[in-house]
């Protein structure tokens, strides 16, 4: 295989010999991929900027037996904003940990990475409330993998009218009725489900385009987290 350009961002870091690193990058048509930066920790190297965590930017390389090869990058993106905000880096980390976590070598990941990016702008570049673009990004996330929420009508009963309930068992909003014979439901106020319906519906770019008030956020914040954890067989901290 020759030499290739394409886009990605590190998602992972690590020192490799006195200069190098060695590095996973999320890429749109090959998604994860593991990479080493020949001389990235010199001072001078021109590798410098586009090795670091969280770097988004345009690479080209070479595949060797195991690994690609870094040969020239440049920045697209490094989100400066996370990096001076402790806070918000905590966060960055922990949405990068699920990325991880959910992606594989060979693997179609625009969508992902496309969603990954507006997150990370978000984060970086706005005040929204942090606890709200992390359950919007979970819950749009498990829509990507497979795991839609059923927002139109009750899972059991079909009815359209009065979904109050979120049932986690059977992937998505219950009736009252129905959500009475169901121990993994959670009730839900309008503009929680409002809210879960336009996550589910929109486009990555306008996804971030709302706000909830604390009721409502706290709802949304556990269904999206114990609906994302059942989802992927494990606990995260966010």
């Amino acid at each position: 295989m020759g030499t290739v350009k394409m886009s990605g961002i590190i998602i992972s870091e690590n020192n490799l010999g006195d200069y190098d690193k060695m590095l996973t990058m999320l890429t749109p048509g090959l998604g994860k991929i593991s990479c080493v930066a020949k001389g990235a920790r010199r001072p001078k190297s021109a590798l410098l900027a586009g090795t670091q965590f969280l770097c988004f930017g345009e690479y080209i390389m070479y595949k060797g037996a195991n690994t690609y090869n870094i040969n020239s990058c440049e920045t697209i993106e490094v989100f400066y904003n996370i990096r001076t905000d402790l806070d918000k880096l905590n966060y960055a980390v922990e949405i990068t940990k699920i990325i991880r976590d959910v992606t594989e070598e060979n693997q179609n990941s625009y969508k992902i990475l496309q969603l990954f990016l507006n997150t990370l702008y978000v984060l970086s570049e706005t005040e929204k409330n942090p606890e709200l673009i992390i359950s919007i990004f979970k819950l749009k996330l498990l829509c990507f993998l497979g795991f839609t929420p059923r927002i139109t009508e009750c899972t059991n009963c079909k009815q359209t009218q009065k979904l109050h309930f979120f049932s986690l068992k059977d992937n998505g909003f219950k009736c009252e009725s129905c959500a009475k014979q169901d121990k993994s439901c959670l009730q839900m106020s309008e503009s929680t489900a409002t809210a879960i319906k336009y996550i589910v519906m929109v486009p990555a770019k306008k996804l971030y385009s709302f706000n909830l008030k604390d009721e409502s956020l706290n709802e949304l914040k556990l269904i999206s987290k114990l609906y994302f954890n059942e989802k992927l067989e494990k606990e995260y901290k966010i």
